[in-house]
């Protein structure tokens, strides 16, 4: 059985020739291969590391276990699609309303742990009927939608939970972070992120030298006198041993909240596959649902011993279109350091200790961007919020995402946020689309532009979902 693990020297080993590009089952030599895996590690850090700090999860934990799932999603798609699994940021505003809840660790990695197994089939129903059902089931609109009231139902974390708790770090990162985006090229504008952490980090340091404690709200909400970087617990640390390991607890209430994120990482998945296949010139649509299957399979995997679901990674598209490196090879490699990190608890104690007060600097634009990521797939897809069709059920499903409504059906159940806002945006879109007349099913808009929504000259348009038809 070929398992995508033998690989063709590319040339002569140490540069692809001009114009080419070094192929999925092809390598450079092995110290340069291993040079683009450290490199692949880098590009994943920081957003692999976040996320499972602002999830309360062991990062030491997250980052060994990302190295697994990416073997696990190698394997299964035989070398075919190079990606690298890290902690997804899609389960960061799950994870902060279940334990507003009350919920435990372990209740925040049961519920994933669902989620993940929901993936899993999914996409077995991708290998099995092909990729249209999901596009019947979740069209650009509902899509789009869904990850906006995700990523702006965050919001409250950032304004209650850790801006307030270093207010005018929060501002310094932001602003750096934000020039560092915009104003950095290549690979330093990709790990942006991750410099904005270091400055604050550095910056916190330098503040508590120069002033001295900060009077202000702690991790806990309490306001006290505490430094705004604690490194206790560094000193204490091991600089070998294994991470902290525990098993997921299952309750309804949090694995409702949880489950719409399923859409989100089906996005994240069929845009990820999709980019790799155009980069390498290889079309991958086969291997969509085997991809998605592996994603939730490794997720399945991680959360069951306490560590964070996973996703595909674009910050590593970025580095194989900066390379012209597609290498299996080099995710190999990459794997290789993420397991030999996670056995470094020193590590996980200096990444605990990021100050409150730059996560904030940090998520006041992170979380944006998860949100603006559906407007994205929107644009992508010319979705035209003048048709009331699109524009109502998105509407309602963000507004009760972002402002946590709350629907109570008995004193031991209800559906707020997250989980409401996404039922509503899936059952009022193909509800609306049952009852709608055929004009605004054919995108007539809401509103007259004064154009006509197609051109009479051309035979080929789009269904209300975005997506090409004939006729």
């Amino acid at each position: 059985m070929d398992l995508g693990v033998r690989w063709r020297l590319h040339g002569d080993g140490r540069t692809p020739a001009p114009g080419a590009v070094v192929r999925p089952d092809e390598r450079l030599s092995w110290p340069r291969t291993f040079g683009l895996g450290a490199q692949h590690v880098v590009a994943m850090f920081g957003a692999s590391f976040v996320a499972p700090v602002l999830m309360g999860l062991d990062p030491n934990l997250a980052i060994m276990m990302s190295g697994v799932a990416t073997v696990i999603f190698l394997l299964a798609t035989r070398g075919r699609v190079p990606s690298y699994l890290g902690c997804s940021l899609s389960f960061v505003g799950v994870a902060a309303v279940i334990r507003a809840q009350g919920g435990s660790s372990a209740t925040v990695t049961g519920a994933v742990l669902v989620v993940g197994a929901a993936l899993f089939v999914v996409g077995l129903a991708v290998q099995r009927f092909g990729a249209r059902i999901i596009h019947a089931a979740m069209p650009p609109i509902v899509t789009g939608a869904v990850v906006m009231l995700i990523g702006f139902n965050l919001a409250p974390v950032t304004a209650a939970t850790y801006w307030p708790q270093d207010q005018w770090t929060a501002l310094c990162v932001m602003l750096f972070t934000g020039l560092a985006v915009v104003c950095l090229r290549g690979f330093w504008s990709r790990v942006a992120i991750f410099l904005g952490l270091i400055f604050g980090y550095a910056l916190s340091w330098v503040l508590d030298s120069v002033f001295g404690k900060i009077h202000s709200q702690d991790g806990s909400g309490q306001v006290t006198d505490h430094w705004r970087l604690d490194l206790s617990a560094v000193g204490h640390a091991d600089w070998i041993g294994l991470p902290s390991f525990h098993g997921p607890s299952f309750e309804w209430s949090a694995i409702l909240v949880a489950l719409p994120v399923v859409i989100a990482l089906v996005a994240e998945n069929a845009g990820h596959v999709k980019a790799v296949g155009e980069m390498t010139g290889d079309p991958l649509d086969d291997k969509l649902g085997t991809a998605i299957s592996a994603d939730g399979a490794a997720s399945v995997l991680s959360t069951a011993v306490g560590g964070p679901p996973n996703t595909t990674y674009s910050e590593n598209i970025g580095v194989m279109a900066a390379t012209r490196v597609y290498s299996t090879a080099a995710y190999w490699a990459a794997a290789a350091f993420a397991l030999l990190f996670g056995l470094c608890p020193k590590f996980g104690a200096v990444v605990a200790a990021i100050p409150g007060g730059v996560l904030g600097g940090i998520t006041v634009i992170l979380y944006g961007m998860i949100g603006l990521l559906g407007a994205q797939i929107w644009i992508n897809a010319d979705v035209d919020l003048r048709n009331p069709l699109n524009l109502v059920p998105a509407a309602a499903g963000i507004i009760i995402g972002v402002g946590n409504v709350s629907l109570k059906f008995t004193d031991n159940f209800s559906l707020s946020g997250i989980a409401l806002g996404t039922i509503v945006v899936i059952t009022g879109y193909h509800v609306l689309r049952a009852f709608a007349p055929a004009h605004l099913k054919s995108q007539e808009p809401l509103l007259d532009s004064g154009t006509s929504t197609y051109d009479d000259g051309d035979d080929t348009h789009k269904d209300p979902d975005g997506f090409p038809r004939s006729g």
